[in-house]
């Protein structure tokens, strides 16, 4: 009995400093994603066309959904209230993170599963785990950690990063390998975006962009005249254009995809009675949820959507200008990066603003291993947040004694 009321009593010690608005808005992003998964799932998955030829249960991808979510539920809640943002500062954490996953990157080139031309899955039997997405939590931890050890020095000599960026690199190729493009770029996302972030670089980057990008434009360029660029990377940038001239060939992704955001209107077409995921859409569930999402409750469903992610984004942000500790800063920009990064590059795709890269809406589409590490990432901005809010109150709580001595002596 002792103990629960301990455990009680410690739980609502830790949670004055939980940032509730935080908490809300990701609960109602996996109502959402539950929801829609579930409509967009249920007709495909009775016929078979999401599950090779074999029909199984409406709910068969709602359930998995399920259970992925209250996996994801239990890691924030044991992140909230019982991890130490302290803990992720240790050298040994970080040595066991960064070689674990090395570890995993390295396992999923030799025995991965191949699914839609990239090799990025190992098959765990209850999901499939993607190695890439746990690198995208490390490059959130490693490179602030770095960064924070090595300043003030690092930003008068950013060479001393060499040995974490080329480690970061390292493990960003072997995501290359396994063909992964969209991955690939998020990750890179990721990382320069701490990096600019904390001022590292910044001077040089700006002093030779032009030059980079002029060089990016010639070799681009000769992959292009010599033939080297991947035939459905070729075909994806030849579609933004104009895909409803290729409706029947390689612009068939995006014609059904506009075609299924322009059917809802401004209000939907109502929820559970979309048309285009009754075959024509072929991943509706996860890569194209949000053009189902836009048929069924309209563009005022999809702005809710985007409206919750981006206060995430915006919070993270917020979070970030709010302390001195270049390890919470940097962590809370690599976590807005990542959620607003991958939700920019989901709806660029779906809307044919840039090219499709396979890249799930962030709480939203299905998938166990997105679902995680989008989890991991929320509950990392809720402990940083915490330990924000315990160090501005402790310094108020200082300064309030400090003036009451001040006034006592006089």
């Amino acid at each position: 009995m002792n103990n629960i009321k301990q455990f009680f009593r410690y739980i609502s010690k830790n949670a004055k400093y939980i940032d509730y608005p935080l908490v809300v808005t990701y609960l109602l992003l996996c109502l959402i994603g539950l929801v829609m998964v579930y409509s967009a799932s249920m007709v495909a998955a009775t016929k078979g066309t999401l599950t090779g030829g074999i029909s199984v249960a409406g709910t068969y991808f709602y359930t998995r959904q399920l259970m992925y979510v209250i996996m994801s539920l239990c890691i924030v809640f044991f992140m909230a209230f019982f991890m130490n943002v302290k803990f992720l500062e240790t050298t040994r954490f970080q040595k066991w993170m960064m070689m674990g996953i090395v570890i995993l990157l390295v396992a999923t080139l030799a025995i991965g599963s191949n699914i839609n031309g990239s090799k990025s899955w190992i098959n765990l039997g209850f999901m499939n785990l993607q190695a890439s997405e746990l690198l995208k939590i490390g490059i959130i931890l490693y490179l602030p950690y770095m960064i924070e050890k090595k300043r003030p020095k690092v930003f008068k000599q950013p060479k001393l990063l060499t040995s974490p960026i080329i480690l970061a690199g390292f493990c960003i190729g072997l995501v290359l390998l396994q063909r992964d493009v969209g991955q690939t770029l998020l990750i890179m996302i990721i990382f320069f975006s701490i990096i600019f972030y904390a001022g590292i670089g910044v001077e040089k980057s700006i002093k030779f962009g032009a030059i980079i990008v002029v060089a990016v434009i010639i070799i681009a360029s000769l992959f292009l005249l010599l033939g080297l660029v991947p035939d459905y990377l070729t075909a994806r940038f030849s579609t933004l254009t104009n895909p409803f001239s290729q409706e029947s060939g390689t612009g068939y992704h995006i014609s059904n995809s506009l075609i299924a955001i322009g059917n809802g209107g401004l209000f939907g077409r109502g929820l559970g009675n979309s048309i285009m995921k009754l075959g024509y859409l072929p991943e509706p569930h996860t890569d194209f949820i949000f053009s189902i999402i836009c048929e069924e409750l309209g563009l005022l469903g999809g702005l809710v959507v985007i409206c919750l992610l981006f206060f995430i984004v915006f919070r993270a942000f917020e979070l970030a200008n709010k302390t001195n500790s270049y390890f919470y800063k940097l962590v809370c920009v690599g976590v807005a990066s990542y959620i607003g990064s991958q939700t920019f590059v989901n709806l660029g795709g779906i809307s044919g603003t840039i090219p499709l890269t396979g890249v799930p809406l962030p709480f939203i589409s299905f998938g166990g291993s997105s679902m995680i590490s989008l989890s991991i990432a929320l509950g990392l901005l809720l402990i940083t947040g915490k330990q924000i809010r315990i160090e501005a109150y402790r310094k108020k709580q200082a300064e309030k004694q400090n003036s009451k001595v001040r006034i006592a002596k006089r």
